[in-house]
């Protein structure tokens, strides 16, 4: 009686560390997936939580065992010198730890196979409307997006509510490899020089959802944050028609967009300089001539961050520096 005792207080522990744990996986804490937003991202957060199941599961089993063998087989008055109980011959249970292994990797296995071209394959168009397109291009340390018409942004996307979006994900020839991840539109997805990957989301509801580069790519790595802003599927089109308006009169934010993305990560949001160089109150601020010529072509550890760019994000940045940096 005193041993099933053992084994029910055991037990009642179990329970409640498992009951303590599934809150605080609830309340996520950074032990579970995010919430998912987007089909795909559904599918790695099924594919985590059943993987999940058998961990725990496994886990109690051994810890319980472990301890019921324990109580079991101690000691109690045998001399110290003498054996234990030998035991021999479980045939039916040595088949079992073996096989049942087995099973449980084919299952994860079949069900993560199953799950994978959800989350991988990019969806068709549907109902007439095409997905919506866009190119990310991680430098250090800024995420740059180029929409269909030619409309740039920096460090947040904009997103219609319902489309899907399709993200042709690279990075610049002479950079180093970032990883674009947003938790709950996704998995991760490299940004390889030279190389375009490719992958997507169709977000669920209208909001703001925040990620960062998942991969170590320089000293200021933990600055290169991005996020991923939803809208009304209207609202989202009068932005981006507007947008592109901005960009031809030369009054968009880009400028703003592409120092606070670009420039001031290093050299301070006045210019004041940090990890780069003081700027402000430089005569650099007042020649764009030699601005574009530091921005293609670098010096010293600071890379070529505006090689790639064209004459609407040159022209952007060197008016907001003459303007509003410049003073």
């Amino acid at each position: 009686m005193r041993f099933g005792r053992h084994i029910a207080a055991i037990a009642s522990a179990s329970v409640a560390l498992l009951a303590d744990a599934s809150g605080a996986l609830a309340g996520n804490g950074g032990f579970a997936p995010v919430p998912p937003e987007s089909p795909n991202a559904e599918g790695i957060s099924q594919s985590w939580w059943f993987v999940t199941a058998f961990v725990v599961a496994i886990f109690l089993l051994v810890e319980v065992l472990l301890v019921v063998f324990v109580v079991r087989y101690r000691r109690r008055n045998r001399p110290r010198d003498a054996d234990g109980a030998q035991i021999h011959g479980a045939n039916r249970l040595e088949l079992a730890w073996t096989i049942a292994p087995v099973v449980i990797l084919f299952a994860i296995a079949a069900f993560v196979f199953a799950k994978l071209p959800g989350i991988q394959d990019v969806p068709a168009a549907t109902g007439g409307e095409e997905n919506l397109v866009v190119e990310v291009t991680g430098t250090q340390f800024t995420w740059e997006f180029r929409y269909p018409n030619g409309v740039v942004a920096i460090d947040r996307l904009r997103a219609p509510e319902g489309r899907t979006v399709e993200l042709h994900v690279t990075a610049p020839d002479w950079d180093v490899v970032h990883s674009w991840w947003i938790p709950a539109l996704g998995g991760k997805i490299d940004a390889i020089p030279g190389k375009v990957n490719t992958t997507w989301f169709a977000a669920k509801r209208v909001g703001v959802f925040p990620g960062q580069c998942a991969e170590l790519c320089g000293i200021y790595h933990a600055k290169m944050l991005a996020s991923v802003e939803v809208l009304p599927a209207e609202e989202f089109d009068a932005w981006l028609a507007e947008r592109e308006e901005q960009q031809a009169s030369g009054t968009s934010p880009l400028g703003e967009e592409l120092w606070e993305g670009a420039c001031a990560k290093c050299h301070g949001l006045d210019g004041e300089g940090e990890y780069g160089p003081r700027i402000a109150g430089t005569e650099l601020i007042e020649d764009a001539e030699a601005i574009e010529g530091l921005l293609r072509e670098g010096r010293g550890a600071m890379p070529p961050v505006g090689r790639d760019w064209n004459d609407t994000e040159m022209d952007a940045l060197t008016d907001y520096l003459e303007q509003s940096v410049g003073g």
